[in-house]
């Protein structure tokens, strides 16, 4: 389906957008502190709503 190249290209732009990713958080960590401090709990209770939706999704079908 894809060439060797077109994987080669596919691999190392994917590792190298991870790895400046990674250095762009690293460096924007203090502010992520400072202004997203209770988005974890956000994140918690997205993720228990979904598992709620799919519970009931499943008990019922």
């Amino acid at each position: 389906m894809f060439s060797n190249g077109q994987l080669i290209f596919g691999i190392l732009f994917a590792l190298v957008f991870a790895v400046i990713i990674f250095f762009a958080y690293r460096k924007d960590l203090k502010l992520h502190k400072k202004y997203y401090k209770g988005s974890v709990w956000i994140l918690i209770a997205f993720i228990v709503f979904i598992a709620a939706i799919a519970l009931i999704k499943f008990a019922f079908a």
